[in-house]
């Protein structure tokens, strides 16, 4: 025991100086967790800060064999969740059979957490956020000495951002065009209310990709049907531009699908009796301020199939003049329901090529459903869904092109 408790000691001792000499504190906290990861043999650890704006825990530093970095939770959801909203250091023995344990980074990184150990990070006011450790590599449990120890690192890590006057970059710094703030979706159905949306709260920004995973009736497409204003909402608040669009009124609905949002279906959802080049002008003679018909058609690749009609064009044809047809209104976002379901690999990846290409040069945001996972690896974040809530969000920091992916 004694043993242990130098080791202790001289753990708390270098993270002291770590903080204290560091002028770079999201480094600095990375080091102390090296440190008292090595001092309790763990697995890995984070320390997760929450953002007074949208009120979601992100992950600022970790240690580990997988990358967690760019993971938010709701403040209320997990074990990091319940302990940032009671304030309350927590051991857990077992967490597959603890009911506040999610398996939201789990899922995204496939680490199996078996025990850990969660204490909030407090300051003079109130609790910013938390330090978690998981999994001893000996398999034991977290003791109390164990708790105490990351409890001392805790309060010296939130005098240090305090004192250091230290901010986190939580936000993805761009301009927010949509905002859902806990909306929620019910329907009647044989005299019995099924709530499919649970209380979402999402920012959309200017120019992203966004891609949304989920299992089936998760709630992905009620959630994207509101938003581009084929559905209504139940109860919470939807913004759009600033303005309140929760309730609009039949005109502001026909405005906003028209001048606002384009949509690419699965089924691609062609004319059959009007050529490529017709289908896209059909939708563009009914908008505001078109993109040259030709232009849009030149984007996707199918100038010299403009003449065709649908049956005579493969699956990725089509669905690259859906593309075209959106992208002629000129929309601000484009909603893409499962656009690659139906297609091959090949012809998947020349349909995300041209998707990647729009969100390059097109200032469009991308808001994509898929059960493909390997696409969330061009996202710049991926929203995932969970029996009607979100469950993570996840910054990508690294996306890949569609040529890089493989499935």
């Amino acid at each position: 025991m004694a043993g242990v408790n130098t080791q202790h000691t001289k753990a708390i001792w270098q993270i002291t100086e770590r903080l204290r000499d560091s002028d770079d504190l999201a480094a600095a906290l990375e080091g102390c967790l090296e440190i008292i990861t090595k001092a309790m043999n763990c697995e890995a650890g984070s320390v997760w800060l929450m953002s007074n704006k949208t009120e979601r825990l992100s992950v600022v530093s970790y240690v580990g064999s997988v990358d967690i970095s760019g993971i938010s939770v709701e403040k209320n959801q997990g074990i990091v969740g319940a302990v940032t909203q009671s304030g309350e250091s927590v051991i857990v023995v077992d967490a597959s059979n603890d009911e506040r344990f999610t398996k939201v980074v789990d899922e995204e990184t496939g680490f199996v957490t078996k025990s850990m150990i969660c204490v909030p990070l407090k300051n003079e006011y109130e609790t910013i956020g938390c330090i978690e450790l998981i999994n001893k590599c000996s398999g034991e449990s977290y003791t109390l000495e164990d708790l105490s120890l990351l409890e001392q690192m805790a309060s010296l890590a939130a005098v240090a951002i305090e004192e250091k006057g230290f901010t986190f970059d939580l936000e993805e710094g761009k301009r927010v065009i949509i905002s859902l703030r806990g909306v929620t979706k019910s329907y009647l159905s044989g005299g019995e209310e099924t709530t499919v949306l649970k209380g979402i709260d999402l920012d959309i920004y200017e120019n992203e990709f966004i891609v949304v995973l989920g299992e089936s009736g998760c709630g992905k497409s009620t959630m994207m049907n509101i938003i581009g204003g084929m559905d209504s909402l139940t109860e919470g608040t939807l913004t759009v531009e600033g303005q309140d669009f929760s309730h609009p009124t039949s005109a502001e609905l026909t405005n906003f699908r028209r001048n606002y949002v384009g949509f690419v279906f699965q089924s691609y959802n062609l004319m059959p009796n009007l050529t490529a080049r017709e289908n896209v002008q059909f939708i563009a003679e009914i908008s505001p301020n078109p993109r040259d018909v030709d232009d849009a058609l030149e984007k996707v690749g199918l100038t010299k199939r403009a003449g065709n009609y649908p049956a005579q064009m493969s699956g990725g044809q089509q669905q690259r003049v859906s593309i075209a047809r959106a992208l002629a209104k000129n929309p601000k976002v484009i909603f893409a329901d499962e656009p690659t379901a139906a297609l091959d690999y090949r012809t998947s990846i020349e349909v995300l090529q041209v998707i990647e290409e729009i969100i390059k040069t097109q200032d469009t945001t991308v808001m994509m459903i898929t059960h493909n996972p390997e696409i969330a690896k061009m996202a710049d974040r991926v929203i995932r869904l969970s029996d009607g809530r979100i469950s993570s969000i996840r910054r990508n920091l690294h996306p890949v092109s569609a040529k890089e992916l493989s499935w």
